[in-house]
């Protein structure tokens, strides 16, 4: 690895297959709908779909929410016998339930898919698989009784019992085929898509080497210890991207040899292994979607990590630019706690949660960009994804936010 200063940034254009964007994410969890609740309370997130006894599924309760373009799904278990699931009609035919119960003793609220729309979800599993992925659903085919299109699904691992979950076809509903569609009020705090996914590794090469091999991603940007850590502990980043760079998602591992335990290490050891550590969620306005978050930190929502010393704000200017926010806003960034950093195309303001389940291991990143959404001519265009990079400032300020929070967890 070189560093994020020495790392030039190039896209060969190798993709295996199409990848388009992301599609959804999907959390196993133990109770899905209080789960999924307190998503839509603290994000401004809306049900629109599910899946469970009521609609014939006694395989497992499946609540789906969404925020413009983000769509989380959350799954849980029923506790029934093979007897009892007899005549079960469920959205997700390779859906195990003996499999989501050890998934869920052993990762606790977390992760399972990452869904990616594809071109052809068929196509991208041949492909994964035949360059050395392991396949975990074939692709497998939905008509959708209410609209009568249809959803082709493919399965193959990540890392450990995650998978990506290729997705394609005409069917445009907000997660699978035949899930129950609802109509619930739209609270929306201002969240509008996933902006990347960052999992946590052991070993760094051999994860990257192994995505980057069955489907063809590139590297995006890199970090190591010396640009991010800290003299207790530190970490290795890769950031890998699809042909169009709409999709973004690093992967981290430890470090060793320092006095603390990488937090990367404590997120492998409490996960029970390798798996999604945070989710970034762009907003186009950070401080009005912020607000609404923060209202509801204490009462159902979700607390947010502490905010850097004085210091830091008093160099946020000097290190963006006096002129990208008013002063108003530089002074709403201090009270709300936000971060700030930019690179050569653009601006990065992000704020990171507190773990959002019982064990340290997975939060989420409210994420603004700003730049790179005008043309030479100065025309208004779609931002270029990754614009404002990944914030090497911010990213060490994160990275010493988690080692002060871990510290309060420490045995005294």
């Amino acid at each position: 690895m070189v560093g994020y200063d020495n790392f030039v940034r190039h896209n060969p254009m190798t993709d295996r297959f199409e990848i388009i964007k992301f599609d959804h994410v999907e959390f196993w969890c133990s109770d899905a709908v209080n789960t999924a609740r307190r998503f839509t309370w603290g994000l401004g997130m809306h049900e629109v779909a599910n899946s469970n006894l009521t609609t014939g599924n006694r395989h497992y309760a499946c609540s789906v929410v969404q925020s413009n373009d983000v769509v989380f799904a959350f799954t849980a278990p029923y506790c029934n016998s093979e007897e009892e699931r007899d005549g079960s009609v469920f959205p997700h035919p390779a859906y195990d339930q003996d499999e989501a119960h050890a998934f869920i003793r052993k990762h606790g609220l977390a992760v399972r898919a990452l869904g990616l729309r594809v071109s052809d979800a068929k196509e991208a599993y041949e492909q994964s698989v035949a360059n050395g992925a392991h396949g975990v659903a074939a692709p497998f085919s939905s008509v959708d009784e209410a609209t009568g299109k249809t959803l082709v699904v493919s399965e193959v691992k990540t890392v450990d019992d995650v998978v990506f979950r290729y997705i394609s076809g005409d069917f445009d509903g907000p997660f699978l085929a035949n899930c129950n569609v609802v109509d619930t009020p739209d609270i929306n705090y201002g969240i509008t898509r996933l902006d990347h996914t960052v999992t946590n590794v052991p070993k760094l090469f051999e994860a990257v080497d192994h995505v980057m091999g069955f489907t063809g991603m590139h590297e995006f940007a890199e970090f190591t210890s010396a640009d991010v850590g800290t003299v207790d502990s530190g970490l290795n980043s890769m950031v890998l991207a699809n042909n169009s760079e709409a999709i973004l998602t690093p992967f981290n591992e430890p470090t060793f040899g320092t006095k603390r335990k990488s937090q990367i290490q404590n997120f492998l050891d409490h996960n029970n292994g390798s798996g999604v550590q945070h989710m970034a969620l762009k907003t186009d306005d950070i401080f009005a979607t912020m607000t609404e978050m923060k209202k509801r930190s204490f009462c159902g929502g979700f607390e947010f990590m502490p905010a850097p010393g004085q210091g830091y704000y008093d160099r946020v200017p000097e290190r963006i630019g006096a002129d990208t926010l008013t002063a108003d806003q530089f002074k709403q960034l201090q009270d709300l706690g936000l971060l700030a950093d930019r690179d050569d195309q653009g601006v990065l303001l992000q704020v990171f949660t507190k773990p959002v389940g019982d064990r340290p291991t997975a939060f989420l990143e409210i994420i603004q960009r700003i730049g790179c959404d005008k043309d030479e001519d100065g025309k208004p265009i779609e931002q270029a994804a990754g614009c404002g990079g990944f914030g090497k400032g911010n990213f060490g300020e994160l990275f010493k936010s988690i080692e002060e929070f871990e510290k309060t967890m420490d045995k005294k």
